[in-house]
């Protein structure tokens, strides 16, 4: 099963995989204000204060655009969705035409604005896109800060994917940070490994995700 190993912002684009937020919300970090007193830059302190007024706008129309202008190249996308209205709305666009099937739903657990990280909205989340998609799809879990492991090993378990990063998380364990993506990506695998499974190879993960394969990629 994929297992991604990556720091990228809400909208990074690739000739190959592309990640697109489901919708407009609220991200709200100014919680992590309790938790830190000193701050190594000047714009950290004022970045979290300001967190409680910040939208992360995406309409139906710049979803709409952004699908429209990279259907040339033959682009994929992870749904990032944070809610389960995010999953409708992929719903939305597979009826438009805008998307096609397989899908890769990555659902996001744990951000305020967006779904909690309790098991039952992680099975919540899943059900409805059971129901919306069928087998039309590909199910992968992002756990924010905490969340990443407990949610990740559910996944594994159920037979899904599962993303783990420094832009996700990050934390290598209690109280301990991670030195890089890598630290996280070698817990994950060996929570993957211990349930009897595998990690997917490169060429695994484009054939299972309908990627259209590194040779048709500029770099």
């Amino acid at each position: 099963m994929p297992v991604e190993e990556r720091m990228q912002p809400a909208h990074h684009f690739s000739p190959e995989l592309a990640s697109l937020n489901m919708g407009s919300m609220n991200f709200g970090l100014y919680e992590m204000l309790k938790r830190f007193k000193e701050f190594k830059h000047d714009w950290e302190h004022p970045y979290l204060v300001e967190s409680d007024d910040r939208i992360f706008k995406n309409t139906f129309r710049d979803i709409a655009h952004i699908l429209e202008s990279c259907s040339a190249n033959d682009t994929r996308f992870e749904l990032e969705c944070y809610d389960i209205n995010h999953l409708y709305t992929a719903s939305h666009f597979l009826d438009r035409g805008l998307l096609k099937t397989p899908l890769f739903i990555q659902s996001v657990f744990g951000l305020r604005g967006g779904i909690a990280g309790h098991f039952e909205d992680f099975m919540h989340m899943r059900r409805t896109a059971d129901r919306l998609f069928g087998d039309g799809y590909q199910w992968s879990v992002l756990g924010a800060g905490r969340n990443q492991m407990n949610l990740g090993a559910m996944s594994v378990a159920m037979g899904s994917n599962v993303r783990v990063g420094l832009e996700d998380s990050l934390w290598d364990g209690p109280g301990k940070l991670a030195a890089s993506n890598a630290d996280q990506v070698r817990r994950i695998r060996t929570i993957i490994e211990a349930l009897g499974l595998r990690v997917a190879t490169p060429e695994e993960a484009r054939e299972m995700l309908g990627l259209k394969g590194k040779e048709r990629v500029n770099f």
